[in-house]
């Protein structure tokens, strides 16, 4: 089967969205394109969950590997090397599959970014020096609706949005006025299981990283001086066990933390995807409840497919 639409598979973290995307590119003659902001440094294959070559089964993956941890890469670059991709894939008569739980850069790409100005490295390192509960106060100040849209210690978004207010004057959260017209023709699944469920499966997969190899890849990474990379480490996974090779706390504790902040995660995902992608585009799938899940999808693009030829 092919069809000429884009189709988007996201979710929270640990639904399943690889495994079954692969599944689904079988079926739809497609390749894949990854929408997660960490699998795109090189070196960070565990904490990250990056599917493996095996795990691919043969389906071409991008925007997986692009740069090193040091490097910067951001929602622009994610939408211009994916506008790319999604163009190269569609020449060789093939479909594209956006995979991932990065909610901004699908929301980008959709519906076009937003025109908050460009970063200031001067300002982003002063801002990353500072404490994440003593930065998230400062953007309660002055940006109320942005704060209380994410997580006290999510530095990554506190600093962004303070940066963007010392830049242009204005709250990062007035910038948000995207276009909800999409810009590609595409059909979006949002991946859903019970929350207990969730949790209990982020559980196993962070003993499973550390039986494959997280602490031997972070020491990797500190090795290679990627510790102080602003944005690659600040990745869950990663941030937290570099206390523990300082000698600041035991592996136990910083165990725990990867799990409470990847739990952390995945409840503020569900949250963002409930409140961003509500239109006709969407559909939510609690893949637990589908049996036949590849089939269901596959019938849904169908449906719209036959839509657009009774509208066009």
């Amino acid at each position: 089967m092919y069809t000429d639409k884009i189709i988007v598979i996201t979710g929270t973290t640990a639904t399943g969205k690889t495994e079954k995307s692969i599944q689904l590119a079988k079926r739809l003659n497609g390749e894949v394109i990854s929408a997660d902001s960490m699998m795109v440094y090189k070196y960070m294959d565990i904490g990250t969950a990056k599917p493996s070559i095996e795990e691919r089964e043969g389906i071409p993956h991008y925007l997986i590997d692009v740069v090193y941890p040091d490097e910067n890469f951001d929602v622009k670059d994610f939408v211009n090397l994916t506008s790319q991709k999604i163009k190269e894939i569609k020449e060789k008569g093939k479909t594209p599959i956006i995979v991932g739980g990065t909610w901004l850069y699908i929301q980008s790409l959709l519906y076009g970014i937003s025109d908050a100005p460009e970063g200031n490295w001067e300002i982003r390192n002063n801002l990353y020096k500072e404490e994440s509960n003593i930065l998230y106060k400062k953007l309660k100040e002055v940006d109320p609706v942005y704060a209380s849209r994410i997580h006290p210690n999510d530095k990554k978004r506190i600093v962004r949005a303070l940066e963007v207010y010392y830049i242009s004057g204005k709250p990062f959260s007035s910038f948000h006025n995207e276009s909800k017209k999409p810009q590609y023709d595409f059909v979006g699944f949002v991946f859903e299981r019970p929350r207990d469920e969730i949790m209990e499966r982020i559980e196993k997969r962070v003993d499973l990283m550390f039986k494959a190899g997280l602490l031997d890849e972070v020491k990797f990474l500190i090795e290679k001086g990627y510790e102080k990379s602003i944005t690659s480490m600040q990745a869950i996974g990663y941030k937290e066990l570099i206390p523990y090779f300082k000698g600041k706390t035991s592996l136990e504790e910083a165990k725990d933390q990867i799990i409470k902040n990847t739990k952390d995660f995945a409840k503020r995902q569900i949250r963002t995807f409930r409140s961003k992608f509500k239109d006709k585009n969407w559909e939510f799938i609690d893949i637990k409840s589908e049996n036949n899940l590849i089939n269901y999808i596959l019938e849904k693009i169908k449906k719209e497919e036959m839509k657009n030829e009774h509208t066009g």
